[in-house]
């Protein structure tokens, strides 16, 4: 038979299902410690400056530090450096294994050892660290594991640039759909005009801190960071992210292409039964069918697209000489279409850590319109000193 002859029968109108077996535990216990191939999930290697530029506009990062090669030229760092997250525009994150089960990115904790600079090179190398579980069943998902990817990102030097320890949460998903209605709130949400202007007005006048130094001696414990605003989220947004290069795993194609590698791995896919297309199990990203299939109410955001906005919150408040170490985030609940999110932090310690750096600890927020923290989390910032200046 001819690939288009078989093809058809191979696709459900559903998400693949399964169970967490033995077996399958066996077979995750004995990949731990594995390199993972990541060839399929390369989006970008150089940090070239539109590649840069597509990745800011993907998550509406306008600082001109990245995008404005004047600007960028007589800043401390004479020319354009890539905002930190530009590493999931590299590699977002690659898959492995438990077979039939859903997903959702439940936590990240990244560090950041040296800034990416216009014409870097940047390799990822990926390993499974293993897993926790399976967890007793919870109101929000059943029984669950949670595994863990440590990603390293290195230069074209073999310098490691920064460490990404991606945490997923693995699920059975006809327990997640059983639960659905236990989470339903009102989608999309009912804004009023008024609502909507005062949220673009907060939009439009923020401004990153830029070359203004923000100096450790002036930062105080308590102090409250300089909060940024993400929505009303719609779809264009969601596909920017994608056109940025940041996603998905692995990375989506079209036509033949698409159905070639499908056909090679069935699980990877699903009939639409509203357009009898193809579509990716990343599609529950923009598709609505699909985020039902995987437990969720409408189409919802990406975790490391979250966490890139609340990225974008810090380097906008530590100013073009500060430097981003560490952060850390759990994602609490989806962001779905409709929603608004608001992210800021507080000052809660100020220190000298272990390599001399002066540093301060944020802890971190992700507020939507429903009073919910969707992104609890910390982050250190190194910031300059008043008698060095150029730090």
């Amino acid at each position: 038979m001819t690939l288009t002859e078989t093809v058809p029968a191979k696709f459900e109108q559903e998400l693949a299902t399964a169970r967490f077996t033995d077996d399958m535990l066996a077979e995750m216990r004995a990949l731990i410690g594995t390199e993972l191939r990541t060839e399929g999930s390369v989006n970008n290697e150089y940090a070239d400056r539109h590649a840069i530029l597509r990745f800011c506009e993907g998550i509406g990062d306008g600082n001109p530090l990245w995008t404005d090669e004047e600007y960028a030229a007589g800043s401390v760092h004479g020319g354009i450096i890539a905002p930190p997250t530009f590493i999931f525009a590299c590699l977002g994150s690659v898959q492995v294994g438990w077979r039939g089960l859903g997903g959702f990115h439940a936590e990240t904790n990244l560090e950041f050892h040296k800034r990416i600079r216009l014409g870097d090179k940047i390799t990822a190398r990926i390993v499974f660290d293993g897993f926790d579980g399976p967890i007793e069943a919870s109101n929000f998902a059943g029984r669950r594991i949670k595994d863990y990817l440590r990603q390293e990102y290195r230069n074209q030097d073999g310098e490691l640039v920064a460490t990404f320890i991606c945490s997923r949460m693995r699920f059975e998903r006809s327990e997640m759909q059983a639960k659905r209605e236990t989470r339903k709130i009102e989608l999309p949400h009912p804004w009023k005009a008024e609502e909507i202007e005062q949220i673009e007005q907060d939009i439009l006048a923020e401004t990153p801190r830029g070359a203004t130094p923000r100096y450790w001696e002036d930062v105080a414990v308590g102090e409250e960071l300089d909060v940024i605003t993400k929505g009303p989220i719609g779809l264009t947004d969601f596909i920017a992210f994608v056109a940025s290069g940041a996603a998905p795993i692995p990375r989506i194609a079209a036509h033949g292409v698409a159905l070639r590698r499908y056909a090679k791995h069935p699980k990877w896919a699903f009939r639409d039964p509203n357009t009898h297309a193809l579509e990716p199990v990343y599609s529950v990203h923009y598709n609505d069918y699909a985020a039902g299939l995987q437990g969720a109410q409408i189409a919802y955001d990406v975790g490391i697209q979250r966490t890139s906005w609340g990225v974008q919150q810090l380097t906008d408040w530590m100013g073009d000489a500060g430097f981003l170490k560490k952060v850390h985030g759990q994602y609490r609940a989806h962001v779905y279409l409709s929603d608004v999110v608001r992210l800021g932090g507080t000052v809660v310690e100020k220190y000298i850590d272990e390599d001399g750096d002066h540093v301060v600890k944020v802890e971190t927020w992700a507020m939507n319109q429903r009073d919910k923290n969707v992104m609890p989390g910390s982050a250190v910032v190194k910031l300059p000193v008043r008698e060095d200046a150029s730090a």
